[in-house]
C-alpha cells in the first residue's frame, strides 16, 4: 500500500506541476493579444528578451547551423549522388533538418543558454525583495515579470528555428559546390526542398518551433519566481528549469511527429 500511495503522490504532483503550466502559457497567449497587457515597462521587457534570446544568439545559431549544413547536406548529397537517387535530397533534408533537427537543437541551445538566465534573473529578484516590492506598489507580476519573458523567448526560438533551418541548406549546398557533389543549380536545389514539404510538415514547424519555447518560457518563470528567501536556491531552480525544459522540449516534439505524420 506504501508503493501504491507513492506512486499516486507522485502522480498527482505531476498532474498539478502539468496543470499550472499549462495555465501559465495559456494565460500569456490569452494576455498577449490584449492591448491592455501591454504598458511601456512591459513592452520593453519583451524587447531587451528577444534582443537577448533571439538577436544575440543568432551568431551562435548560424555557427552551429552551418556545421550542421556541412555534415548533413554535404553527405546526404554525395551519397545519394553515388547511388544514382539525387531525387530524394529533398524529402530527405525535409525529414532531417525541417522536421527533427532545426527545431530540436534550436529550442536547446536556448535552453541552456537564455532558460538558465531567465530563471536565475527571476530568482535573485524573488530573494532580493523585488517581486514582493513591485506587487506592493499595485503592479502585476506576472504582466511584468512573466508575461513578456515568455512570449519573448517563444518569438526568438521561432525565428532562431528558421534562420537555422536556412543557414543549414545554404551552407550545405554551398560547401557541395565546393567539394564537387552533384547539387545541380541553385534553382534545382531549391524546388527539391519545398517539392518535398508538405502541409503536414509546415504544421510540424511551426508547432515545434513555438510550443516548445512557450513551455520552456513558462518553466523558467515559474522555477525562478518559486524560491524561498535563500540564495541558495537560486541554482537549484535553475537545474530544474533547464531539466524541465528539456524534458518538455522531447515529450512535445514527439507527441507532435506522432501526431502529424502516423
Amino acid at each position: 500500500m506504501k508503493l501504491v500511495s507513492g506512486i499516486g503522490a507522485w502522480v498527482v504532483r505531476r498532474v498539478a506541476s502539468l496543470s499550472r503550466l499549462i495555465a501559465v502559457a495559456w494565460t500569456v497567449v490569452v494576455s498577449a493579444v490584449q492591448p491592455r497587457f501591454w504598458p511601456v515597462p512591459a513592452r520593453n521587457v519583451l524587447a531587451r528578451q528577444i534582443l537577448f534570446t533571439g538577436f544575440e544568439a543568432s551568431r551562435f545559431i548560424s555557427l552551429i547551423s552551418l556545421m550542421v549544413g556541412i555534415a548533413v547536406v554535404v553527405q546526404a548529397q554525395v551519397a545519394l549522388a553515388k547511388v544514382g537517387q539525387s531525387g530524394l535530397l529533398g524529402p530527405i533534408l525535409v525529414m532531417v533538418i525541417i522536421r527533427e533537427v532545426g527545431p530540436l537543437l534550436t529550442n536547446f541551445i536556448v535552453i541552456g543558454r537564455s532558460g538558465t538566465a531567465m530563471t536565475t534573473e527571476l530568482a535573485n529578484m524573488k530573494v532580493n525583495g523585488e517581486v514582493a516590492l513591485l506587487d506592493a506598489q499595485g503592479l502585476d507580476p506576472f504582466v511584468y515579470l512573466v508575461m513578456p519573458r515568455v512570449l519573448g523567448a517563444a518569438i526568438s526560438i521561432f525565428c532562431l528555428t528558421i534562420i537555422f533551418i536556412a543557414v543549414s541548406f545554404v551552407s550545405g549546398f554551398v560547401f557541395g559546390l565546393l567539394l564537387g557533389a552533384n547539387t545541380g543549380n541553385p534553382g534545382m536545389f531549391i524546388r527539391s526542398i519545398f517539392g518535398a514539404l508538405t502541409k503536414a510538415d509546415v504544421f510540424n514547424l511551426l508547432i515545434k518551433a513555438f510550443v516548445p519555447g512557450l513551455l520552456m518560457g513558462s518553466i523558467c518563470c515559474v522555477e525562478g519566481l518559486s524560491v524561498g528567501g535563500a540564495v541558495t536556491e537560486v541554482p537549484q531552480a535553475a537545474t530544474r528549469a533547464v531539466m524541465r525544459s528539456t524534458a518538455a522540449l522531447f515529450i512535445t516534439s514527439a507527441l507532435v511527429s506522432l501526431v502529424t505524420y502516423l
